[in-house]
């Protein structure tokens, strides 16, 4: 079996992250579903949990990070081209999402990113990786 990758997330209101992430062409998985989290997939191996903050918190002794005033974490996405990256940034803040910088340019990468309905960062992507080491 492939090895996965859950990434766990606290979030106020499930259905408002849902209807969110739901815009940006993501689906749920039902067997993982309820009032309290939702097992959105990214791919065939990974998978967002997005689990209510009261729901969160039995799962670490620490103090749950505000998202929308520290970060805790960073969440990449690769795409395979410059537009689905500008694409998947325009759905999202068409969705209720803002961007947290200007696109960036290194040549062999392009990146740009959003802020979700809680604050946490998604970096979006695209790397050409036989532009490594040429300068332009």
């Amino acid at each position: 079996m492939a090895r996965q990758i859950f990434v766990n997330l606290p979030v106020k209101d499930l259905n408002k992250s849902v209807e969110f992430f739901t815009k940006l062409d993501f689906t749920f998985n039902p067997k993982f579903t309820n009032e309290d989290a939702t097992c959105m997939i990214v791919d065939e191996n990974i998978f967002v949990m997005l689990l209510v903050e009261k729901y969160f918190q039995t799962f670490t002794p620490k103090e749950i990070c505000d998202a929308s005033k520290n970060t805790e974490v960073l969440v990449s996405l690769s795409f395979k081209s410059r537009a689905e990256v500008d694409a998947m940034v325009a759905k999202a803040i068409a969705a209720g999402g803002t961007t947290y910088k200007e696109p960036t340019d290194m040549g062999f990468m392009y990146q740009h990113g959003f802020q979700d309905l809680d604050g946490h960062l998604w970096e979006i992507f695209f790397m050409d990786e036989s532009a490594i080491g040429q300068t332009t």
